[in-house]
């Protein structure tokens, strides 16, 4: 029964799940199986919201809100197995401007061309100016990307996370 309903799908259009692995490298679908099976506590092949709870609770965060999980469930249109796990992190990706774009809009507050910027500078643009950053999302970003011992963040480093979705190997 399950692949007359996955034919349906696809003829429907449901998901736009029938070209979802060709939008990534065998290596990047692997790195996502794994998020995948991290999550999916239970292992039954579908993240729920208890899936989440517990996942989230393991990293330290153990009073999510109940409406929190479920907006996050929501964001699919379904329940979220791999494939839909993927097509989510495909559409998520695939609005992100090509990675040239982002790096040539850093290098602008870079005339010297070293490949960072200052975390002071980046900190008050971004909690200055247009769609401004929280208090906690500056944390996350130093979280993810920790500058170095000067005070520099390596922007080329968040240009290739944005686009790729996972660091860059040196």
């Amino acid at each position: 029964m399950a692949p007359k309903k996955a034919k349906r799908r696809q003829q429907q259009g449901e998901g736009g799940s029938s070209n979802v692995f060709s939008m990534f490298e065998q290596s990047q679908i692997q790195e996502y199986k794994e998020a995948f099976t991290i999550i999916d506590q239970n292992r039954d092949g579908i993240i729920s919201k208890d899936d989440l709870r517990d996942v989230l609770a393991t990293m330290g965060q153990l009073n999510v809100k109940s409406d929190e999980l479920d907006a996050m469930v929501k964001e699919a249109s379904g329940p979220i197995n791999f494939t839909v796990f993927l097509t989510m992190f495909g559409e998520k990706l695939k609005g992100a401007d090509p990675e040239d774009v982002i790096l040539s809009s850093f290098k602008v507050l870079d005339p010297e061309g070293t490949g960072t910027i200052k975390k002071e500078f980046l900190q008050e643009l971004l909690t200055t100016q247009c769609d401004r950053f929280s208090a906690e999302e500056m944390t996350n970003l130093w979280a993810a990307f920790p500058p170095d011992v000067a005070g520099n963040v390596d922007y080329k480093n968040i240009c290739y996370v944005i686009t790729h979705g996972e660091d860059k190997e040196e």
